[in-house]
């Protein structure tokens, strides 16, 4: 009688198939989620013109007066005394890799990294200015993908700002009208990468954030105009784009220190405790990174499109989509409580401007 055959004695390639189509099959249930599957079709919500017309009249009271050099990050570290300034906000070749960046593992830094940071950073041409916009003294807007932007119509006030931010795959050409479209830093981590690239601005950087070791591997094909492997795909939770139409020069690689300053100096986490999935709720979110990184690009910094009324249940989360507000109460990497008190603190002071009011409204009627 043939034996039965054990686990051990399996032939190696269906030990080998098996891990497989079990992450498949984990990766196609997390792909069900609310979270990552927003339908494309925005719905429209009514905005209320006395509104619209109060935010227009503030942002161009923004841009039509001087720009204050360095402001921003003055009062940055004026408010956080115990910050400290991060050198270089994006690694280079020539970058002087301190041993801060390997201390720990992503997204706090590059610890047992060293060689895939090398071999990406290999591929991307120096950059002898970060200077972005041309401009001796710049406003940046970092534009959120917020629900908030529809129906207000600041697409041609938007795209007046030197340095404009966007996070992830926030699409611009049926929303232009909102949220403009130009782009001068698309900031993503793998996932969040649009399918469809639209952004067309000749000035253009990709800043990739780095969340777990693998992204390295994606970051490579993306540069070198390859594909990602087969492998390296099952630990993607969505699916990544072929390729990301950027010259590699125009390639960057966040500085982990942007996010460990965030996350133990701004927001004022205790430091990183790893769980066996993930992290515990200290992960800044890459709109709060983006905050922090635009201060070290621009002068003066303004936001659009941030802030969650999770009371509005069924207002939507998105410009673009019909996920409803209360989808963030799904996620548990991010503590946006925490996150919006730090805002409101900054906006109040005067630190960083809100143009849509979602963080703290300093231009709606009382």
């Amino acid at each position: 009688m043939r034996k039965a055959m054990t686990a051990c004695c399996m032939p190696s390639g269906r030990r080998f198939i098996v891990p497989l189509v079990v992450v498949g099959l984990i990766s196609t249930g997390i792909l069900k989620l609310p979270m990552f599957n927003a339908s494309p079709k925005s719905v429209r919500m009514l905005v209320d013109p006395n509104h619209r017309e109060r935010v227009h009249s503030f942002v161009k009271s923004v841009l039509s007066k001087d720009c204050r050099p360095s402001f921003t990050r003055r009062r940055i570290e004026s408010i956080y005394s115990s910050s400290v300034p991060v050198a270089e906000p994006f690694l280079q070749k020539n970058s002087n890799l301190t041993e801060q960046i390997f201390e720990y593992p992503p997204p706090f830094g590059f610890r047992n990294l060293q060689h895939k940071l090398k071999e990406v950073l290999d591929l991307i041409p120096n950059s002898l200015s970060e200077n972005t916009g041309g401009h001796d003294c710049r406003r940046c807007v970092v534009v959120g993908n917020g629900g908030i932007l529809q129906g207000l119509e600041l697409g041609h006030l938007l795209n007046q700002f030197n340095v404009i931010l966007r996070l992830n795959s926030g699409p611009v050409r049926d929303f232009s009208r909102d949220v403009g479209n130009r782009t001068t830093i698309r900031m993503s981590y793998p996932e969040g990468t649009p399918k469809t690239w639209e952004d067309v601005d000749p000035q253009l950087q990709f800043v990739a954030v780095i969340y777990k070791s693998v992204d390295f591997n994606w970051l490579h094909a993306m540069i070198s105009r390859t594909t990602v492997s087969l492998w390296d795909k099952l630990f993607f939770w969505q699916k990544v784009p072929g390729s990301i139409p950027v010259e590699p020069s125009k390639f960057r690689i966040l500085n982990p220190e942007i996010i460990r300053e965030t996350a133990l100096k701004l927001l004022q986490y205790p430091n990183p405790k790893p769980r066996r999935w993930g992290w515990d709720q200290n992960v800044p979110t890459l709109g709060v990174s983006a905050v922090n990184l635009a201060t070290y690009l621009c002068d003066e910094v303004s936001l659009a499109g941030f802030g969650y009324n999770l009371s509005q249940k069924e207002m939507p989360l998105h410009y673009y989509d019909n996920l409803p507000m209360t989808a963030m109460l799904k996620q548990a990497m991010h503590n946006v409580d925490h996150e919006t008190v730090f805002l409101q603190r900054l906006v109040a002071t005067g630190s960083i401007l809100d143009l849509t009011g979602g963080v703290h409204c300093s231009f709606c009627s009382k």
